[in-house]
């Protein structure tokens, strides 16, 4: 016999052991009950001593049946605010008794294709169903996976020309929140520094600041925003460029923790007295040496509900696509970092 102490022991590997065809193997592992007793119990007994175990992708592929697997496709898992999705949907599933399969990736460019692979391998991998965070401007090519059968539910961005559904982050309120805290402070020159408003969130957020900013008849001239700021380092630059400006802003606010991480580090670098707001609370936010108002959520909610949604489809629920959004609260930064929510101190 070969030596299998190397390598995954097969079926063939087991028939050998037992004494059997591989036909007579494959029945038995399948269930099937007509193959003789003594003759089956030789096959169990050769299985338990090789270690054998089938594969269960492999029958699922050919059957076409349910995996009890679903997928997360989503960013770089190290990162804590998807860390905390994939936590909230994998405590779902594992009371469903599902087991959760993850595709991240650390790569700050992904474009449309290499996503909508992804997604499609899972499908191929016959998942029950897809929890994605979106990054791509087009998900309409997944219309057909889902009429398929293979149900679909976005986090954090609503998808793009697809009724699937999905949970946000009441992101314009949220920034709107922020905002109107700012000025209730006494500012009435405030600043804004985002990231690409071609993502969603960003959008969202700069409407609910501008929404604040003119509800109180104050100044959105485009010399007060900044965009495209990719990383603390570009946000330090947009906030220098704004405090360099003939009339700076005395207050700025921010699109999401890591602008806000710029923010603090050109403010505090100048020692400047200028009041940070942002949405995203941050780890060891307290302990910045500058006060920050921040909007604060739960990520880990977001992958909860996320999965909630996914197994009412998987068990049947039919419909348009369904809408779940989630608040964004305004914290001050004095507050300790325990207090908050699990999953809201997230880098992305």
């Amino acid at each position: 016999m070969a030596d299998i102490t190397r390598r995954r022991p097969t079926m063939t590997d087991v028939a050998a052991r037992a004494g059997v065809s591989l036909k007579t193997v494959s029945r038995v592992i399948n269930g099937v009950t007509t193959v003789d007793e003594d003759m089956a119990e030789r096959v169990r007994a050769a299985a338990g001593e090789l270690g054998f175990r089938p594969n269960q992708m492999a029958a699922t592929l050919k059957s076409g049946a349910a995996t009890a697997m679903i997928g997360l496709v989503i960013k770089d898992i190290a990162n804590e605010f998807y860390a905390s999705i994939t936590q909230g949907a994998a405590e779902v599933a594992a009371q469903r008794g599902v087991q959760l399969i993850t595709s991240s990736t650390t790569d700050e460019d992904v474009s449309d294709e290499s996503e909508l692979a992804t997604i499609f391998e899972l499908c191929r991998r016959r998942a029950d169903g897809l929890i994605i965070v979106p990054r791509g401007h087009d998900q309409s090519p997944l219309a057909r996976e889902i009429e398929m059968g293979t149900p679909m539910v976005f986090v954090d961005r609503a998808p793009v020309d697809l009724d699937a559904d999905a949970v946000v982050l009441d992101n314009v309120g949220g920034a709107t929140a922020v905002v109107e805290a700012l000025i209730a402070q006494g500012h009435r020159r405030i600043g804004m520094v985002f990231d690409s408003l071609e993502i969603a969130t960003m959008r969202e957020r700069r409407d609910g600041a501008v929404a604040a900013l003119r509800a109180h008849g104050l100044d959105v001239g485009d010399e007060l925003l900044r965009a495209e700021t990719h990383g603390p380092g570009a946000s330090a630059s947009a906030v220098a460029s704004l405090l360099d400006s003939a009339d700076p802003p005395t207050a700025v606010f921010c699109g999401n923790n890591r602008a806000t991480i710029g923010a603090v580090e050109e403010i505090w670098r100048r020692r400047t007295d200028v009041a940070i707001g942002g949405i995203d609370d941050f780890h060891l936010a307290h302990l910045m040496p500058i006060p920050l108002t921040l909007g604060a959520y739960d990520a880990t909610e977001l992958g909860r509900q996320a999965a909630r949604l996914l197994f009412s489809r998987i068990d049947g629920h039919r419909g348009p696509g369904r809408r779940e959004t989630l608040p964004i609260v305004v914290r001050s930064s004095g507050i300790p970092a325990q207090d908050l929510p699990r999953g809201a101190r997230e880098t992305r």
